[in-house]
């Protein structure tokens, strides 16, 4: 010590991307953990997604964003992930990559996944995006709870890494595919037994129309009956 002045250990490196990049010190830096919605709009040969499969998280601030988007992909089945990934955050105007995979980085713009956490750049109920393969643009809309949770209540337990509570909606395959042959050519095959599903089944209530790399929509037939379908 000299003249009253301590000298402080360096800032961790995810403290000091932070301050290079401009990022203030956010409000969701307290410990607890946060609750983060995410829907799946849509992407690939799926296109538009109507209604959107969704999940919620339960994520503590700690969790950097590269393990967040490990988990999300966990959680809409992506089985190949040979994909460059980003989150969008636009309440600071910026966007958080993959350092490790991407060449002319533009640290004014661009934070680092693997060392930026969620506690450093979110704030409590802030909405932001996620972009999963950025060629075919899986895209989701997330929104951050504007209150903190307990996991031990809503998981009974605490996990080490951002894990899915709740959720709802039909996944669709990233490549359109609906059989392990598809090749959008092969007509799909039948079932493997008949009468199918089963003799005196109840009539379809819903149907989903697909066209593809334009929409997939699901939707209620009037009183049940196919034929009812505008």
């Amino acid at each position: 010590m000299m003249f009253g002045l301590s000298v402080l250990p360096p800032a961790p490196a995810s403290a000091r991307a932070v301050a290079e990049s401009g990022v203030m010190s956010r409000r969701w830096q307290g410990g607890g953990w946060g609750s983060v919605r995410v829907e799946l709009l849509g992407g690939g040969l799926a296109g538009d997604l109507w209604p959107r499969p969704g999940r919620i998280f339960a994520v503590s601030p700690a969790h950097t964003f590269h393990v967040f988007a490990e988990a999300i992909d966990d959680a809409f089945a992506r089985w190949d992930r040979s994909h460059l990934h980003e989150f969008q955050l636009p309440k600071l105007g910026k966007t958080v990559t993959e350092f490790r995979y991407t060449d002319g980085i533009d640290r004014s713009r661009e934070l680092d996944a693997d060392a930026m956490t969620l506690g450093e750049a979110l704030e409590l109920g802030e909405e932001f995006g996620y972009t999963f393969d950025l060629g075919d643009n899986w895209r989701h809309q997330c929104a951050l709870g504007p209150d903190e949770i307990d996991p031990e209540n809503e998981l009974g337990m605490v996990p080490d890494r951002p894990l899915p509570y709740w959720g709802w909606g039909v996944i669709p395959d990233p490549y359109g595919r609906l059989f392990d042959s598809d090749d959008g050519e092969t007509p799909i095959p039948g079932p493997p037994h008949q009468p199918w599903p089963w003799a005196n089944a109840p009539e379809p209530t819903i149907v989903t129309k697909h066209c593809p790399g334009q929409y997939t929509w699901t939707v209620s037939l009037p009183g049940g009956e196919a034929g009812d379908e505008d």
